[in-house]
């Protein structure tokens, strides 16, 4: 029992201690610092034969990341991305691949342990039974890697004592009950890392292969997240459709919080690549969105794809990069001339006639995307231009027709009738040569004639009726994952010598008896309760949804349930809340009345100029309602003779104070705002994060308005000086606050701060909302009422999404007693009564006609939940498209070269 003391100055330590011990041992067990790939790089050959092996290592992970198993993954993912994964890669190819052969023999050997179990574990020590059953403990500063027991200067300790050996034992024992798993996850980057090569374009074999040799090194991979298996599942059905017509023709019409940006933006970069390798004439790929959507557009396709894109300012008439800055000559007819592959319009300009609008309809697009799609549609009403199409609706007509892939993206296509899908499908028929819907006469072009069938009011039942509604659109064998289809479709083809891009078939007559009893067999099978013509339609085929309720049931997404507040019976201190609140609305003060009314007289003196309606009439109002400060700063701005610009769903709209009766209004105004001393909403903030302790359990603080939330972020900043908080705005007006000093940041450094528990009070704009994963943050309060259940949906999914730890999660919403947020919002919570599914039947955004009278806001509401849960009782889904892939884009080792992906997307548009 001796202790032996060995140093890298005298002794190679792998040979002179590591292989003497091991050769012939039963037993390794290891504390072996942070974990690398080079786990075992040394010592491999000599612990091939030794049965039991285990190492603890560790891992920059906090205890709420250990808790749950998927953002475990991503974490540690995302830390070990943190290199260069292509110089990492290259050099150390061999190193991942015995890693891999060791893991895959051996299974589970290694385990995390997290910092707060004992910090970083520097120390370095392990336990070897030899073959003759003798223990030998060791302590050292080496890691287990080549460069710790062959390069370093290190010194070691060989310990053989039994009192010696069993204190390793013991502190080895205490990490490895405590660590973790390593997950799975990093075990197949390991192995893909082993196998990892570059690729040019051409070289990639096949169509499936594009997306994920583009995006397996994304920010969003590198972040050790993932594409959802229903987003791969839309890339794959936009696939079949490719291959079945050479066109893509579909609808994504998944429920709000699913990722509809990245599965549409992954679509559209697929296509994008597809007509790269065609070699065909670099034609315009074009994203039509909102106005308020459009940086967060910009903004999610570069941080989670790494797609760069440019965005149209419709006000400098220039195309603009993520950063806001001018990369194009300033005029109307550049918006023709996109300096990048990708870019981004606001569909206000499409509402009333511009020179943009003129030039875009002239032009052809490899690639158009219509984000908030439903706003395309007929007019409704009795008025001479019934049923006529509104601006949006035409506009994207024209553009059909010149586009050679049309995808359409909104979580409500339906609004108030079944017949409103038909005016999106028929966008997706222009320009189809007739795949969609069949031929002029076909009966799917009139929902009146079909939704008994769709609805299973009605049975198909005479074979004559079947085959006419069958051979226009005649499907291909693809268009269904039904085998009894599959096989009748393919039949049918086969027999009758059609292509699977002729989508025309036949009279009756020309069917072989045969083949006419299999059409029988079909349209008598009921699957599941659904007739054939239930399954097997032009919608099924060119709708997808997904509801999240499916996705809940099949284990892809946590349930997480959402405690509303204000609420009573839910804050620790009822005496306190009650100070604060009247049931669901802020107390006020009389300076807070005597200033909302003076904003109203002036929404109601701008209002008589007779245009602007909703905007003119609340401007000040909702500002108002927002915080003093953004109140305080608009009418300041206005009286200074600027313009204040309001991104509403419509487009940009403007105003300016043009008489003496709307000055002295705004001055009225202002003087009853600055008159105010407190402001009661960041009394309740305070009241949340201090009493009702949100600020231990993390909270994210949204406002429409930057004013707003960078007034709240100066306030918490100074009320808690030591905390480090963040402000997350588009552009550069990010910033990070701590002990009275404020700096400017990236977007990205602040999200890092909250994935690592650096930060626990986050203020946003919705201008930042997309593509912001804020898990591990536990509480929301959204500082206004956007009168948009969307956008608050938007919000809550923030928090409530993998990798939540809590089980239910917390949302305050404010509004002022006495305002209309006050009545807008009692009817907003009348109706969001299911803790898990709030926002699933309320319309996407509270129409201005609406607001108008209130009193019939709640009944107008439930007509609309109402005919939505009658309309959509037909089956729109593909559920099938759900399961996660079998080939994971995950273990994708042939990749398109960061640097050429990079190059090809900013290739502008052709002349």
């Amino acid at each position: 029992m001796t202790i032996r003391r060995f140093s890298s100055r005298t002794t190679p330590l792998d040979q002179g201690f590591l292989a003497d011990q091991l050769q012939g041992a039963r037993s390794y067990h290891r504390i072996a610092g942070y974990f690398t790939s080079s786990l075992f790089e040394v010592a491999h050959e000599w612990l091939e034969s030794v049965a039991d092996v285990r190492i603890v290592c560790n891992v920059d992970l906090s205890p709420e990341d250990l808790k749950v198993a998927q953002l475990r993954e991503a974490r540690m993912l995302g830390r070990w991305n943190e290199r260069s994964i292509e110089a990492e890669s290259l050099l150390n190819r061999e190193r991942y691949r015995r890693l891999d052969a060791f893991l895959a023999r051996r299974g589970q050997v290694i385990r995390v342990a997290p910092d707060s179990l004992c910090g970083f574990l520097h120390g370095k020590a392990g336990v070897i039974e030899r073959a003759d059953g003798r223990k030998v403990g060791f302590i050292g500063s080496m890691n287990e890697t080549r460069h710790g027991w062959q390069q370093h200067y290190e010194i070691l300790w060989e310990d053989d004592s039994p009192e010696g050996v069993a204190w390793i034992e013991a502190e080895f024992e205490h990490l490895w009950n405590a660590a973790k798993p390593l997950p799975e996850a990093v075990c197949r980057e390991v192995r893909r890392r082993g196998r990892r090569f570059e690729v040019d374009l051409g070289e990639i074999a096949t169509e499936e292969t594009l997306a994920p040799a583009a995006l397996i090194e994304s920010p969003l991979y590198r972040e050790g997240m993932s594409l959802q298996p229903w987003q791969q599942g839309f890339v794959t059905e936009c696939l079949r459709h490719y291959k079945d017509h050479g066109q893509v023709r579909l609808l994504l019409a998944d429920e709000v919080g699913l990722g509809k940006t990245l599965s549409l933006g992954t679509a559209a970069l697929t296509l994008c690549l597809l007509a790269e390798q065609t070699r065909r004439r670099r034609k315009p790929i074009v994203i039509f969105a909102p106005a308020t959507l459009c940086e967060q557009w910009q903004t999610e396709m570069i941080d989670k794809l790494g797609i760069p894109c440019a965005r149209w300012h419709s006000t400098r008439k220039v195309w603009l990069d993520t950063e806001a800055r001018a990369i194009s000559p300033s005029g109307p007819e550049h918006i023709a001339r996109c300096p990048l592959r990708i870019g981004i319009v606001s569909t206000g300009l499409m509402v009333q006639p511009s020179r943009e609008k003129a030039i875009l309809v002239g032009i052809g697009y490899a690639v158009v995307i219509l984000d908030e799609a439903h706003k395309a549609r007929s007019r409704q009403g009795y008025g001479a231009d019934a049923g006529e199409p509104n601006a949006l609706l035409a506009f994207m007509h024209a553009i059909a027709d010149r586009t050679d892939h049309l995808l359409l993206g909104t979580a409500t296509p339906i609004q108030t009738k079944a017949e409103d899908l038909w005016d999106l499908v028929r966008v997706l028929h222009r320009g189809s040569q007739g795949f969609v819907l069949g031929h002029a006469l076909s009966d799917w072009h009139c929902p009146e004639r079909v939704l008994p069938l769709l609805g299973g009011a009605q049975r198909v039942e005479d074979i004559d009726y079947g085959w006419q509604l069958l051979r226009s659109p005649l499907p291909t064998r693809d268009s269904t994952n039904e085998p009894n289809a599959r096989r009748l479709f393919h039949n049918l083809r086969e027999d009758l010598g059609l292509r699977a891009s002729d989508h025309l078939a036949g009279a009756l007559t020309d069917l072989p008896p045969e083949l006419r009893d299999d059409l029988e067999t079909e349209l008598d099978r009921v699957i599941d309760g659904a007739s054939f013509f239930q399954r097997e339609n032009p919608l099924v085929r060119h709708v997808v949804l997904r509801k999240r309720t499916t996705l809940e049931e099949r284990g892809l997404l946590d349930k997480i349930a959402v405690n509303v507040h204000p609420e009573t019976g839910l804050v620790k201190d009822p005496h306190l809340f009650n100070a604060l609140f009247q049931d669901i609305a802020l107390r006020t003060t009389p300076d807070f009345d005597r200033a909302y009314q003076e904003a109203r007289e002036f929404g109601s003196v701008l209002a008589k100029r007779g245009k602007g309606g909703g905007f003119m009439k609340n401007l000040m109002q909702q500002r108002v309602c927002s915080s003093v400060v953004a109140g305080i700063n608009t009418a300041t701005k206005l009286l200074a003779g600027r313009t204040v610009t309001e991104q509403t769903e419509e487009g940009e709209e403007e105003v300016a104070v043009q008489t003496d009766t709307e000055r002295a209004a705004l001055q009225t105004l202002l003087v009853a705002l600055e008159g105010m001393t407190d402001d009661p909403k960041l009394r309740a903030i305070r009241y949340y994060l201090n009493e009702e302790s949100w600020l231990d359990l993390g909270c994210i603080i949204f406002s429409q308005y930057y004013d707003t939330a960078r007034w709240v972020a100066d306030a918490l900043a100074a009320e808690h000086p030591v905390e480090t908080i963040g402000l997350y705005a588009g552009a550069d007006r990010s910033r990070l606050y701590r002990e009275g000093q404020a700096v400017g940041i990236a977007r990205e450094a602040l999200k890092r701060m909250v994935a690592d528990h650096d930060i626990r009070i986050m203020v946003a704009t919705d201008a930042a909302c997309e593509g912001l994963n804020l898990q591990t943050l536990g509480t929301l309060i959204n500082v206004d009422l956007p009168w948009n259940p969307t956008r608050l949906e938007q919000r809550i999914g923030r928090i409530k999404r993998f990798g939540q730890a809590r089980a239910t999660v917390d949302m305050l919403n404010l509004v002022h007693q006495g305002t209309v947020d006050e009545t807008v919002y009692a009817r907003l919570s009348e109706r969001m009564r299911n803790r898990y599914d709030l926002f699933g039947g309320l319309p996407d955004t509270i129409k201005d006609d609406w607001i108008d009278d209130l009193e019939t806001l709640g009944e107008k509401m439930d007509r609309y939940i109402e005919e939505r849960r009658q309309a959509t009782g037909f089956d729109l889904r593909y559920n099938d498209s759900i399961k996660p892939a079998d080939d994971a884009w995950r273990d994708c080792a042939a990749v398109l070269a960061r640097r050429d992906f990079d190059n090809l997307m900013r290739r502008g548009w052709s002349a």
